[in-house]
This record gives structure tokens, sequence and C-alpha cells, in this order.
């Protein structure tokens, strides 16, 4: 269970925690697959295009312009080499599209913000491209309630401590929010900080996780939740 008493500072991932995203990759998913249906079946090419990103994470790390290159990729291996450049300027413009689509703020998510803000110091740990993570959180309209932000190229244990080690704070007096079991709960557990799960409507196979035991989480439906939690 959460100790209030123990929060100091509350950290907020931010795709699909403050806003959402995941939608956006999936139905380029679909997209490329119906694009590429004359050399291959959607599934098989959805399939396909999960295995490069999984392939492709070390090289390209999280986020859309690593995602746009696995889809063009994953163009030129189901067509052997045939596919056409008017299906790769096509897969170029659904990830630009994904880069400039609109931010669409959860529910619950500002009404928090100005809730928590001035009782708390409220930072954003979000990993992804630093471009695109910062143009985002710049036209969400939400950055005043921030005092700091950090974008990490991933989310393991380490990476976390080399964020809360900078913050000021101990870590037993950090509270991480966020939609990803294996991301945003589960390394803040095994560093001694609490956590909060609000879980997203969709979830990317890879970042499915279950938590073993010993990791003790509040689970909220909404963001906003969180207010009475905290009283």
């Amino acid at each position: 269970m959460l100790d209030p008493t123990r929060v100091q500072l509350i950290a907020f991932d931010a795709d699909d925690t403050l806003w959402g995203n995941e939608m956006f990759f999936r139905d380029a998913e679909e997209e490329i697959a119906t694009l590429l249906a004359e050399y291959e079946v959607p599934h098989v090419t959805q399939r396909e295009m999960y295995a490069m990103e999984m392939l492709n994470l070390k090289t390209y790390g999280y986020g859309i312009k690593g995602f746009a290159l696995s889809m063009i990729e994953v163009a030129t291996k189901v067509s052997a080499g045939r596919v056409e450049a008017e299906i790769i300027n096509k897969i170029l413009a659904i990830g630009k599209r994904m880069l400039t689509a609109p931010i669409e703020i959860l529910p619950g998510v500002e009404e928090t913000l100005k809730a928590l803000h001035g009782r708390y110091k409220l930072i954003v740990i979000t990993k992804g491209d630093l471009l695109d993570q910062e143009r985002k959180l710049k036209r969400s309209n939400l950055l005043h309630y921030f005092h700091h932000t950090e974008v990490v190229s991933d989310k393991q244990p380490a990476d976390y401590k080399r964020v809360f080690d900078r913050l000021d704070t101990p870590t037993e007096n950090i509270l991480m929010i966020g939609n990803s079991l294996k991301s945003d709960v589960l390394p803040v557990l095994d560093l001694g900080a609490q956590a909060i799960h609000v879980p997203y409507h969709t979830t990317w196979e890879h970042e499915k996780a279950t938590a073993e035991d010993h990791h003790t989480y509040v689970e909220l439906d909404r963001l906003d939740g969180l207010i009475e939690l905290l009283k």
C-alpha cells in the first residue's frame, strides 16, 4: 500500500500517462500492413514489424523515428526488395503524421497536477527520442506544473538511479506514476521508491510484465484517484 507520509517528490511518466500515445503506433502498424498487403498478409507484416522493432531497439532506441525506420525495413523485407518508392513515401508520411499528432491529455491529468502543484515537487521521467519528447511536453501545456523533466533512453533501475541521485530527495520519499509495470513501476520499486500503476487501454507487447509477490504498489483507473490517496 501507499504511504503518503513518505512522499516528497512525485515523478510522472509522460506517454500514455499524461497523454495518449500508443494508439498512434498501433494505427500505424495496421496502416503499413494494409500498404504491404500485395506482398504479405497483414498479420504476418504486423508480426514482422514487432520483430524488427525489437531487433532495432539497441540501434534506434525508443520513439517514432526509430519506429518509422523499422517500418521501411519491414517494407523492404516482406517485399523482397521490390517495394515501390510511392509506398516508402507513404511510410515516411505516416511517421511525420505521428510526430505532429495532436496531444490529447488523458482524463483527470490536469486536475491532478493542479491539486498537487505546490504541495509536492513534481517531475517528469519519460523515455524516447529527446526532440520528440521535449516537443510533446511543450505542446501539452503542462510544463509549468513540473519542477524538472528528464528524457531517458531506457527505464532500467540503473537509469532511474542516475536520475534519482540528482534529485536531492531520498529515494524512499519518491513516488513514481505510470502506465507501464515494466518501465514505470517495477524498476523503482526495486530501488526502494513507491509506485502507482495507472493502466492505459492499449499496452505495447514489449511493455507487458507481471509483478512478483514482493512488489507492492497501488493501481488506479484514472490519475485523479491520486488526489484522494494523498489527502
